[in-house]
């Protein structure tokens, strides 16, 4: 029985992406800040309810304790994350950097050590970061990318930032599958369900990944189509 964790999983792609795996058998931990909206979207969809926020040490490492303590992880899903609006890179301060980085990035972090020791205990360990178009240097600067005329600049900051994360976590642990997604523009509360896409779409890439055997790629970036350029 393979077993999952994903974060900021109550709704939206992380809630999609846990329905979909408990669907293909996995023991899924559906993780949330909010204790009681956990546990209902975790009932509804046949998932564990985890208090979890990513942004709190002690939140985090009592987590790792408790799914330690029920048999290990195999998947780790880094789903959640906030957005900023977007502001218009004009007005972009550090200070309001700082809360996106703290979540998107060193929230990603936090849970991916945390639960180090757990994954190299699993015979097949897989980590999956879910990115953002935004985060390719290459498209955002490339004339006529869905994402060139995107005005802001602290999203894609730190989920390029979470890339990077992605690269160097796949050299250093070789033995596991680590890849960054794109879900694509989905309709979700990030976004004020301006996506052009429903939360099946999105979440196909998350669990595909996900699913991967030692055979699979690692160290990659990936949208439903294919491999994605940094």
């Amino acid at each position: 029985m393979t077993t999952t964790l994903i974060t900021g999983a109550n709704k939206g792609l992380g809630r999609e992406t846990a329905r979909r795996l408990v669907e293909a058998g996995h023991t899924v931990y559906a993780a949330a800040r909010d204790p009681e909206r956990g546990r209902r979207a975790a009932e509804r969809i046949g998932a564990r309810p985890l208090v979890l926020d990513i942004t709190d040490d002690a939140s985090v490492a009592t987590a790792a304790e408790t799914i330690g303590a029920d048999g290990g992880l195999d998947v780790l899903v880094n789903n959640a994350g906030i957005e900023d609006g977007p502001t218009p890179t004009a007005e972009v301060t550090a200070d309001l950097m700082r809360p996106l980085f703290e979540t998107n990035v060193f929230g990603t972090l936090r849970v991916s050590h945390a639960f180090l020791p757990l994954l190299h205990a699993s015979a097949n360990p897989v980590v999956v970061n879910v990115s953002s178009g935004l985060a390719s240097t290459t498209l955002v600067s490339t004339p006529g990318t869905p994402t060139h005329g995107y005005p802001g600049l602290a999203y894609p900051a730190s989920k390029s930032a979470v890339n990077m994360i992605t690269v160097q976590y796949a050299k250093a642990f070789p033995h596991m599958r680590i890849n960054s997604v794109e879900p694509g523009f989905t309709a979700t509360d990030l976004n004020d369900h301006r996506g052009t896409q429903t939360v099946e779409e999105g979440a196909e890439i998350i669990v595909r990944m996900a699913q991967l055997d030692q055979h699979g790629p690692t160290g990659g970036y990936f949208d439903v189509h294919g491999s994605l350029p940094w």
